[in-house]
């Protein structure tokens, strides 16, 4: 059941990233996002063709990952997603007009490292989805705030390609907060569908909405690569950090292997921090 949690959040990889190049290409035709008037500009993105096609295809993306947090330890899971970030160089090279790079180049070479290490070091034994109340809810409610922080000194102001990153890494972080609550109701749901009245459903739910309309804002305004690739080092990188401290994953049961752990999910993270470099896009049609 491991490695088939393993194989889900590959294609959870995969799918989530042609979701993402595809809501790019929506966003762009569609009219700016305001945070005041969320009611019309959802209205206004899901007139876009394309975005529809992106939140459908992600969804389908969205479906593997809750499989896979149930199956395997959500650090684990998210340095497989992190890593998978170079399944975007294809499509985004060969359907969606971009070019990519030595530097991109170079972060598939880490990124296969890296997985390569997990899939070396990787216990499954537990899928981890135990926790205690006082650190999670401390951990959600920091990053929660964190993440519409971000949001609020731009959500009036005029904005320019670079704040469309900080729009990314904003849904990032709130994306993150929205798996780390996921993996709790992966851990109680399947067992006990009432326990999905749940303060962790409230969270998921408000965090993956202002991720909605940060990620919208960003993909309109910046670089679709970088802020892709921003959003996913956040989302990752929260997860693997909740996975951590509140679920307890194991970094290893050797020194060998907590520094080789340790070294694989710098890898991913590193493989894509790199993905945002030099990128020439062609023009959207």
């Amino acid at each position: 059941m491991f490695e088939l949690g393993i194989l889900f959040a590959l294609l959870c990889a995969l799918i989530g990233n042609i979701g993402f190049l595809c809501k790019h290409r929506g966003a762009v035709a569609a009219p700016t996002v305001r945070f005041a008037q969320p009611w019309e500009s959802t209205k206004s993105l899901f007139r876009s063709k394309w975005w529809t096609i992106g939140m459908l295809v992600a969804t389908g993306g969205w479906v593997f990952h809750v499989a896979a947090l149930a199956l395997a330890p959500i650090s684990i899971v998210q340095a497989v997603i992190s890593g998978g970030l170079v399944l975007l160089a294809w499509p985004a090279e060969r359907w969606f007009g971009f070019v990519l790079g030595r530097r991109e180049w170079i972060g598939l070479g880490l990124s296969a490292a890296g997985l390569a290490l997990l899939a070396v070091t990787a216990s499954p034994d537990s899928a981890h989805s135990s926790y205690s109340v006082a650190p999670m809810l401390a951990f959600e409610a920091v990053l929660l705030g964190i993440g519409a922080l971000m949001l609020h000194p731009r959500a009036s102001a005029a904005v320019t390609e670079r704040h469309g990153v900080l729009f990314g890494l904003a849904g990032g972080v709130l994306i993150g907060v929205s798996d780390v609550a996921l993996k709790a109701l992966a851990g109680t749901v399947p067992g006990d569908a009432l326990s999905v009245i749940s303060p962790w459903t409230l969270t998921a739910v408000v965090a993956s909405i202002l991720a909605f309309f940060a990620i919208a804002r960003g993909l309109q305004v910046g670089n679709a690569i970088s802020v892709i690739a921003l959003s996913s080092i956040a989302a990752n990188v929260v997860a693997i950090v909740g996975g951590v401290l509140v679920f307890g994953d194991p970094m290893g049961s050797g020194a060998v292997e907590i520094v080789a752990r340790s070294l694989a999910f710098a890898a991913v993270i590193a493989a894509a921090a790199l993905m945002p470099g030099p990128v020439r896009a062609a023009r959207v049609a």
